[in-house]
């Protein structure tokens, strides 16, 4: 029996648009909810989602509001970290809730959700499935991965909607779809006793210990999500990494290789469908935002500078060094798994791997098949 050990994420209040509280969704939350949570029925969701004036915090206390309404936009989109100018993997992002219960000082929600920043959930969620249909039958062969952890991690809040259980079932039944369910969290319970058909991956963003305790605030402990890993794994799940943000910082390389250690104790290489890695990269608002609300975070304070594109990032020699030496560890792993550079140009895969990265469409479809 698989047990879950967690911080608590507490909510102030929830609200619910009109038209949307007998849906599915909403009789899920409104039951699962501790009883002195107050519920609010709204006529407009966006004036409950937008910053709460006078706090002195106005992102942190938008998380603790959950706001339950319909998505009048499309689900389905490309990955926005996606860009001509970077080393695409192919990523299409299906938004089922925005924001995140947790807050990692350098989560690019500060800045992205800063003008609506209330947890959001979608009534209406189950619409997407028409879109993905739509997608998968203008494939002409071609597979793709889907995540649902862009915008919001995919498993928080999870024991209170049970999104994950009729994800997996629709995905399960699609051949040339992937879902990736990318998480912080060792949420899995709904997870273990539903069939994925091998067309489900759970991924972990993993950092060390010394940044978990001083900039992922609210999350999963590493050993915990390794562990969690290991269970959905067992289950019939596919499995992938982030380590992303990498950071640097006084014995950064020593510790992101202990993890690695850590990891691959519990998971054979051969079984980790993909690795990513990405350097810390905060544009100036962010930057300005995360050291506001987290100013005693040594994270936010490491070597950086302005890049051609407009976000600050790590020195690239640092930088450099420590994809190199993540990426050798896992080459010496024993076996060949497929790793790729997030929002990176050409010239740093070039750097850390010796050539040029495939086309993202190219890259999309053997992650979705990894």
């Amino acid at each position: 029996m698989w047990t879950v050990k967690k911080e608590k994420i507490d909510l102030d209040s929830v609200f619910v648009e009109h038209g949307c509280a007998e849906s599915a969704l909403a009789t899920r939350v409104l039951r699962a909810l501790p009883p002195d949570v107050p519920v609010t029925h709204v006529a407009d969701a966006r004036e409950a989602s937008r910053p709460i004036s006078g706090a002195s915090d106005p992102f942190g206390a938008g998380k603790r509001r959950l706001v339950i309404a319909r998505r009048k936009t499309p689900f389905l989109m490309p990955c926005p970290a996606g860009s001509s100018k970077f080393a695409c993997c192919g990523y299409l992002v299906l938004t089922l809730a925005s924001n995140c219960p947790m807050d990692c000082s350098y989560c690019f929600l500060q800045e992205y959700l800063a003008d609506n920043p209330a947890f959001q959930l979608y009534a209406n969620y189950t619409d997407s499935f028409d879109e993905l249909d739509r997608l998968a039958a203008n494939a002409h062969g071609r597979s793709f991965r889907v995540g649902t952890g862009e915008l919001a991690d995919s498993l928080a809040f999870d024991s209170l909607t049970s999104i994950s259980r009729d994800l997996v079932e629709f995905f399960a039944a699609r051949e040339n779809l992937t879902l990736e369910l990318k998480t912080k969290t060792d949420e899995i319970e709904n997870l273990l006793d539903v069939d994925p058909r091998g067309r489900v991956l759970v991924s972990w963003t993993l950092s060390p210990d010394h940044v978990y305790r001083t900039s992922e605030h609210l999350t999963a402990s590493p050993a915990a999500r390794i562990a969690a890993s290991r269970a959905v794994l067992d289950a019939g799940y596919r499995v992938a990494f982030h380590f992303d943000p990498l950071i640097a910082y006084p014995n950064a390389e020593r510790d992101y290789l202990l993890l690695i250690d850590q990891l691959l104790d519990v998971v054979p290489p051969k079984q980790i469908s993909f690795i990513s890695m990405g350097g810390l990269r905060m544009t100036p608002r962010l930057r300005s935002a995360a050291r506001s609300r987290f100013p005693d975070d040594p994270m936010l304070c490491g070597e950086d500078v302005l890049s051609s594109d407009g976000r600050f990032r790590t020195f690239t020699p640092l930088r450099l060094s420590l994809y190199r030496a993540l990426a050798e560890r896992f080459k010496k792993a024993g076996a060949e798994i497929p790793t790729y550079l997030c929002m990176e140009p050409e010239s740093v895969h070039q750097h850390v791997f010796g050539g040029s990265p495939d086309r993202p469409a190219t890259i999309g479809q053997r992650l979705a098949r990894a």
